[in-house]
């Protein structure tokens, strides 16, 4: 097998599909918060108003990269609005929302809402599904999960066992999932939530301010 005959061919291959991936870690360090309101009943259009002109201010702070507003949520009593930011890293997270920007918009923006604003972060695989509105089930994120990992897996754990037979269990363990998660992150991930998006995020409104 010529494999069998050129290992070093392989290892190369490998070390500089590593060395690429290493290279992009700093966009997987990206922060993305999803933040929900519920607007007190009659106020819809003010809040939506003072949102888009709150998102347009904050566009220029220093390591945002992405605004997404979304209107009303299907399903819903048409009163919840939702905003997903995504900062670059944690610490121009930390800054944004401790800013005397959002302060202000805090305090603007509380005589038109029933509660205080429920706010998490996306983390993980969550963190694909975030283009095109707030995050959907995690049952849809589970199932398009799956679709990724199942023939990552299949198709690493069929091929390199055959080219390297006489690795350590745990060893080619190790390589198989490095493998795997490299290929979710930067081929199947991608592929499957653009493909999928139709099905994937609610019919939501959206209004895109910007995008990265």
């Amino acid at each position: 097998m010529i494999w069998a005959q050129y290992p070093r061919v392989l290892v190369f291959a490998i070390a500089s599909t590593v060395r690429r991936a290493a290279a992009r870690i700093p966009l997987m360090q990206a922060v993305h918060i999803a933040i929900t309101r519920k607007v007190k009943r009659g106020l819809e259009e003010p809040f939506q108003a003072a949102l888009r002109n709150f998102a347009r201010e904050s566009l220029g702070e220093a390591g945002t990269t992405g605004v997404h507003l979304v209107g009303p949520l299907p399903g819903g009593d048409g009163q919840e609005f939702g905003i997903l930011r995504s900062f670059v890293s944690e610490a121009a997270c930390r800054a944004f929302y401790d800013s005397p920007l959002f302060a202000k918009w805090q305090d603007q923006v509380a005589p038109l809402v029933e509660e205080d604003c429920n706010r998490r972060q996306l983390h993980g695989f969550e963190a694909f599904f975030r283009s095109t509105s707030l995050p959907p089930p995690r049952w849809k994120m589970a199932i398009v999960t799956w679709l990724g990992v199942f023939p990552a897996v299949l198709l690493w754990s069929s091929i390199l066992p055959r080219l390297f037979s006489g690795l350590h269990p745990i060893l080619m363990t190790a390589i198989v999932s490095g493998l795997v998660v490299a290929t979710l992150a930067w081929g199947i991930m991608p592929l499957l939530t653009k493909a999928l998006t139709g099905w994937i995020h609610s019919p939501a409104r959206e209004n895109t301010l910007f995008k990265q």
